[in-house]
Order: C-alpha cells, then sequence, then structure tokens
C-alpha cells in the first residue's frame, strides 16, 4: 500500500505530485512541462494503492534514459512510501513477538543485541529464522514487510536532541544475512546438483534476494528518517549524482564505466565540430567551367551552379594532457575521451606531461583498454623529468621542442588539465605560439572557475591566450560540445 495524500491535506496529491517532480528535476534528471502533465494523467489511471504500478507509470513518462533509475527508484520511496504497520511476527508461526518498539527491557531508543542473554539477542535470533525463510520463499513482499519490522525493531540508535536515528548496518550486524549462504543454498539445491549449472543458478538467486533485502532496509531508514527530519533534506544526501553529473577529480571506478558509454557519443560530435573542412558546407568549390557551359542553355544566366566533388577528410587532432597527481580522476576520464577521439580523426596524437612531455598515442591503438592504458603511461611514458610535480611550463617548451611539427593549420589542439603550476613558469609564450599555429584551440578544465586564478593556478592567465572552458563533468563537456 502507498501513502496517498489525501485532498484535505494542504496541496493534496497534485500538490503532492509536484513536490515529487520538482525533487527528480533537483536530482539532475531533466523534467519538462509536458513530462508533468503526463505524470499528472498516470495518477488517474493507475491504482494508487498497487505501489509498483504507481512506480512504473510514473517511470515510464519522467525519465529517458536507464540511468537515472536508481536516482528515481530512491525518491521515489521517500515521496510514495509504504504505509502499513502490521505487528511483528519472528517466531515463523504467526504468534505475537515484542512490542512493536522493541524497547520492553531496556531504555527507549537503547538496545541490547550485544548483551549475551539479553531479549533482544533471542529477537535477533528468531528474525534471522525467519529471514532465512523468507529468502529460501523469494516473497519480495513478505521480504519488504519484513525489513520493516527489522529496522524498527533492531536499526534504532543512541536517541540524540534531533530525533531518534534509525540505521542500516544495526539491522544488517544483527542478522548477518550473508552468513545464511550455505544454508540456503542447502534449501534451494537437491541432491547430486552441487558443483553444476543448478548451483550456479542458485548462488545468482541467493545474490539478488540478499540485494533486494539489503536495498528494502536500506528504503526504510530512508523513510523513517524523512519522517523525522524531512524529505528534502534526506534527498540531498541520499541520492548520489547521476553519471554525467560526477565531478571527474571524484569519479570512481564505479562511475567510469558509465562515463564511458556517455563520451562516446561526445567525441563523436566533438569530431564533427571541429572538422577542418566543415567550413565548406555541403559542396566543394565552385566548378566555374562547368557552370558557365551549363549556363549556354539558359541564356549566359547560371540558374544552376556546378561544384566540384568534397572529399570528406577526417581533422587532425593533437591531445595534451595533464597526468598528474593532482587530477588523477581527470586523467582517467581524458584518456577515455582520446581513446574515443580516435575513431573519428584521421590522426590522433596524444601526448601526457607532468614535469615533462612524451607521446602516448602508442597506449590508445583500437580496443586497448583505457585502465590498462593509464597502467602503462604510469610505468612506460617519460612523463616526469625531475620531481614528479606539475611543471606546465617546462612541459610545453619539451612539446614544443620535441614535436613542433605535430601542429598546424588543419590541426586542433585540445589542452585537458586544471593549469596548476606549483609556482613555476607558465610558459605563456610557447603555449601562445602553439594557439597561433593550430586552426583551433581549446583548453578543458576541471575545476570550477571560482578557483581559477587562486593559490599556483595559472587558468586566469592561459585564459588570455586560449579558450579555457570549465568542464568537471560530462554534463559541462556535452555543453561544451553543443556551443561550439
Amino acid at each position: 500500500m502507498t501513502d496517498v495524500p489525501t485532498t484535505a491535506e494542504p496541496g493534496g496529491l497534485a500538490g503532492h505530485l509536484d513536490g515529487f517532480v520538482r525533487a527528480v528535476r533537483e536530482a539532475g534528471i531533466p523534467v519538462g512541462i509536458s513530462q508533468a502533465v503526463d505524470a499528472a494523467e498516470i495518477l488517474t489511471v493507475v491504482d494508487l494503492l498497487e505501489r509498483e504500478q504507481l512506480r512504473h507509470g510514473l517511470a515510464a513518462v519522467l525519465l529517458q534514459r536507464a540511468a537515472q533509475r536508481p536516482t528515481y527508484d530512491v525518491l521515489f520511496d521517500l515521496w510514495w512510501p509504504l504505509t502499513d504497520r502490521p505487528r511483528p511476527a519472528v517466531d515463523g508461526d504467526g504468534a505475537d513477538g515484542d512490542t512493536a518498539d522493541g524497547d520492553a527491557d531496556g531504555e527507549p531508543g537503547e538496545s541490547t543485541l550485544d548483551v549475551p542473554g539479553g531479549d533482544d539477542v533471542d529477537l535477533a535470533a528468531l528474525m534471522r529464522e525467519r529471514l532465512a525463510q523468507l529468502l529460501l520463499e523469494g516473497d519480495e513482499e513478505a521480504l519488504r514487510r519484513f525489513a520493516r519490522e527489522a529496522v524498527e525493531m533492531l536499526g534504532r540508535g543512541q536517541p540524540s536532541p534531533s530525533g531518534q536515528s534509525f540505521f542500516s548496518y544495526r539491522v544488517l550486524r544483527a542478522l548477518s544475512p550473508d552468513t545464511l549462504v550455505a544454508q540456503l543454498l542447502a534449501g534451494l539445491l537437491a541432491e547430486g546438483d552441487r558443483g553444476g549449472l543448478a548451483e550456479q543458478v542458485a548462488r545468482q538467486t541467493i545474490r539478488e534476494r540478499l540485494t533486494a533485502l539489503r536495498s528494502a532496509i536500506e528504503s526504510e531508514v530512508r523513510r523513517r528518517t524523512a519522517a523525522e527530519k524531512g524529505r528534502d533534506k534526506v534527498a540531498k544526501n541520499a541520492v548520489r549524482p547521476l553519471a554525467d553529473q560526477v565531478d571527474f577529480l571524484r569519479a570512481q571506478s564505479g562511475d567510469l564505466a558509465e562515463l564511458r558509454r556517455a563520451v562516446a557519443p561526445l567525441a563523436r560530435r566533438l569530431a564533427v565540430r571541429l572538422s577542418a573542412r566543415r567550413r565548406l558546407g555541403r559542396e566543394g568549390r565552385l566548378d566555374f567551367r562547368k557552370t558557365v557551359r551549363a549556363s549556354l542553355g539558359t541564356g549566359g544566366v547560371p540558374v544552376v551552379t556546378h561544384h566540384r566533388p568534397r572529399t570528406v577528410h577526417k581533422p587532425e587532432l593533437v591531445v595534451l594532457c595533464d597526468v598528474s597527481g593532482s587530477v588523477a580522476g581527470f586523467s582517467h576520464f581524458t584518456l577515455m575521451l582520446t581513446q574515443a577521439l580516435r575513431e573519428h580523426f584521421t590522426g590522433v596524437r596524444a601526448f601526457a606531461f607532468v614535469d615533462s612531455t612524451d607521446e602516448v598515442t602508442r597506449f590508445f591503438r583500437p580496443g586497448a583498454d583505457v585502465v590498462d592504458a593509464v597502467q602503462r603511461i604510469g610505468r612506460e611514458a617519460d612523463v616526469v623529468g625531475f620531481d614528479g610535480h606539475s611543471d606546465y611550463g617546462t612541459a610545453f617548451e619539451v612539446f614544443a621542442d620535441r614535436w613542433a611539427s605535430a601542429v598546424g593549420p588543419k590541426t586542433s589542439l585540445l589542452v585537458l588539465g586544471d593549469g596548476r603550476t606549483n609556482y613555476r613558469q607558465p610558459g605563456l609564450p610557447v603555449l601562445a605560439d602553439l594557439v597561433r599555429r593550430s586552426r583551433s584551440a581549446h583548453w578543458l578544465n576541471p575545476e570550477p572557475r571560482r578557483l581559477w586564478g587562486s593559490g599556483d593556478s595559472a587558468a586566469h592567465r592561459y585564459g588570455e591566450v586560449i579558450d579555457m572552458v570549465e568542464c568537471r563533468n560530462a554534463a559541462q563537456l556535452a555543453e561544451f560540445v553543443t556551443t561550439l
């Protein structure tokens, strides 16, 4: 059953839906007016008491990508929580358990799970037996109800002036669901099925049900916290940023796979924007002789013009990447972008630098893994010349001395780094010469614009000789590509 606001409440159902749509939008999921109208229409065609039906109906009109679903589910659970509260029955036979508060033998809000012989120790054991039975049965609704009871009875923390707190780790510690795997395997497998495909299927089933349990417990903890402290506050802390909004400097390994999927289409669009022959339009140069000859049939008036066939050439690109420790997360992104761009440029040359520069194009052959490329650059590339601290001036000078011919009138130059020089010479004259010789030049900086020029940052000075663009996440990269 879903917590459905009544029309007697301030704002009623329409106001509740509006708050939910605003929360989805604030989480980074684009929701237009037409989608909001469609969401209101969904409320008239689904059974509001069927929570999953409502969840999927609103998702169908509010979401555009599968990657947005985890964020949406967290917000849905906060705005449309379950309301039924059955009394706990933990002995498996429907007998009454402890009181719903779970505090019969202790101070309110306290737990005696760690006290040998305490009543809560027996309670945890009984609930653990009940959990094993539910995991074997695989009833998702019953598992969600059990999660609610478990949070109520086992998840209380110490009371504080701000109110009662609940913690998912306390519930999981008391139940220890991961230690039930052997028991669950014995219940799911028949004699002689060990070691074969049946066991693999059973293990996967157990993993999925344990994941569903953890998700249900975390959802219930969020619901209770939201009731105590407000949905808006909990939503800001509970919702993870979408992949295209994760700062490159803070990206973790789990974000890299989604970033790869986001970078590939952006690289294709960037290649089109930087194309050296794009300014010629669809047709090639005017063929004067054919045009004059054709005009003889129209009294010398060139009604139809003829053009030479235009040969489509992929543009050339030179990428200069800062791979120092201060931009380690950004380095993964820049190398992913470099790998993706190689598919759309006739000549991509990649150069990495810290306090010296080396060409790393050889590490980005077709099909190469970005993680492996990063490791090889660290082992094999000559990017450290002195102390391993960023030195943009020296890096630019080494590049200009050794690969001066890499940048020419048909080349687009792309610099990726934070512009922090460790108070060393920034090498502005060398960079200005490279920009002058290139067809186009852009610098993508992963730091917020407000930090440019602070401390050892020379970004504001570099911005005087090259187009400096704030690029902290994939969304800003998309904006840069669109406005290029």
